[in-house]
């Protein structure tokens, strides 16, 4: 059986169901959850993204993400998104404002933000989804998106510029 994901129209309103393979990301908008996590010293949890993505393989991004299926909701898909990628279990998070992006593709972002004061060793990473982790202070993460910006998703100058403030 296929899942189901969520493709909205301009305004975030569900439009229709389709398994992923079938969503044009070009032509249409899907949502997506992603969790910026940081620890007490404010060093920013990042990940990279399995080398078998069909979108952004092997790139860096935020440290959790995912995109929603039918029948959930922002919150509920990051709540399991934190447990399949990082085995990050009954952690309270903030809900940030909600982004729209048209750039080669389409989506909606509702982001959230935690702080996890864990051990890069108690994470348990699903490798389906990432190839690896670490944490970074963000004025090391902005002069390495400068210097490296194709190691990167397009949107993380934005993230690590939002996270700083």
């Amino acid at each position: 059986m296929w899942n189901l994901y969520i493709v909205a129209d301009e305004n975030d309103n569900i439009i229709w169901y389709k398994p992923r393979e079938e969503i044009d990301p070009v032509k249409e908008f899907y949502r997506t959850a992603w969790l910026r996590i940081k620890n007490s010293h404010w060093e920013i949890l990042i990940a990279q993204r399995s080398l078998n993505k069909r979108l952004g393989a092997g790139k860096r991004w935020p440290a959790v993400a995912g995109t929603l299926e039918e029948g959930e909701s922002y919150e509920e898909n990051i709540i399991k998104e934190m447990e399949e990628e990082l085995w990050i279990t009954n952690t309270p998070f903030t809900i940030w404002p909600k982004i729209k992006r048209e750039s080669k593709t389409k989506y909606f972002i509702q982001r959230f933000f935690a702080t996890v004061d864990k051990d890069i060793s108690e994470f348990k990473i699903q490798e389906e989804e990432v190839e690896a982790i670490k944490r970074i202070s963000a004025e090391e993460l902005k002069k390495d998106i400068e210097a490296y910006p194709e190691n990167y998703i397009s949107i993380m100058r934005r993230y690590v510029e939002e996270f700083s403030k």
